[in-house]
């Protein structure tokens, strides 16, 4: 994933009704996988986290705007509070629709000769679509995966896909960030970084080469269930932690 510079994300819509959501956007859509999508619901606000099904996800794009990028690789694992189900897991590369940059090839090693002969995403929806399906997504950065995903099926299918996203970025954001002391700002103390590496540092988690998009996910993923240890309770409901 490329990561802009950290900033604070603040979330200002928990107690969407996202199970209300579904519902309609079910009867909404046009495009016959996206009724199936939505048509398997969501879990609501006050679901607890030890009964919610996640999915960590993540992006490898050709650049940070969507409006002129494109997603490159894709990988999704499902999870929830207590496993990780790597054997589940998928990851693919796909053909983006504006050329890689020589920095995005540099960044995330994937190549010309990567895409060649690699599907749309459209050809990759709808196994995306059943992986992700019922589970509220994790990522370590909301600007990246919705946005970007949104751009797509704008273009392919003029539909909308909106889904409910717990941010790990943004949790350390509120630790580490939105509680630093008056003192610290005075004294002009940089906050702490709350990048993936380094956020996982602070809990003890092994230090994983990043921009591989199944490999990130995965840090994801075990750094949520590090964070929920350690900042919340296994009963502590959606609404608490996820993003609108």
């Amino acid at each position: 994933m490329f990561y802009l510079k950290p900033r604070e994300v603040v979330n200002t819509d928990a107690d969407r009704d996202w199970s209300h959501d579904f519902a309609a956007w079910a009867d909404r859509v046009n495009t016959p996988m996206f009724k199936t999508y939505f048509g398997h619901g969501m879990v609501n606000k006050e679901t607890l986290v030890k009964d919610a099904p996640m999915v960590a996800v993540d992006f490898e794009t050709t650049g940070l705007d969507c409006q002129k990028n494109s997603i490159v690789s894709i990988a999704a694992v499902p999870m929830t509070a207590h496993r990780i189900f790597l054997s589940q897991a998928r990851q693919w590369v796909v053909k983006p629709r504006q050329d890689l940059t020589d920095e995005s090839v540099v960044i995330h090693g994937i190549t010309h000769s990567d895409i060649q002969s690699a599907p749309d995403l459209e050809d990759i929806l709808p196994e995306l679509l059943e992986l992700v399906a019922e589970k509220v997504w994790v990522v370590h950065y909301n600007g990246i995966e919705r946005p970007f995903l949104q751009k797509a099926m704008d273009a392919r299918f003029n539909e909308h896909i909106h889904f409910p996203v717990i941010d790990t970025m943004a949790i350390e954001a509120r630790f580490h960030r939105q509680r630093r002391s008056l003192w610290s700002r005075l004294m002009g103390k940089r906050p702490l970084s709350i990048r993936l590496a380094d956020s996982r540092e602070r809990y003890n988690l092994p230090f994983y080469a990043p921009h591989d998009a199944l490999t990130d996910a995965l840090a994801c993923a075990e750094l949520l269930q590090a964070q929920i240890r350690y900042r919340y309770s296994l009963d502590s409901p959606l609404t608490d932690i996820w993003l609108p």
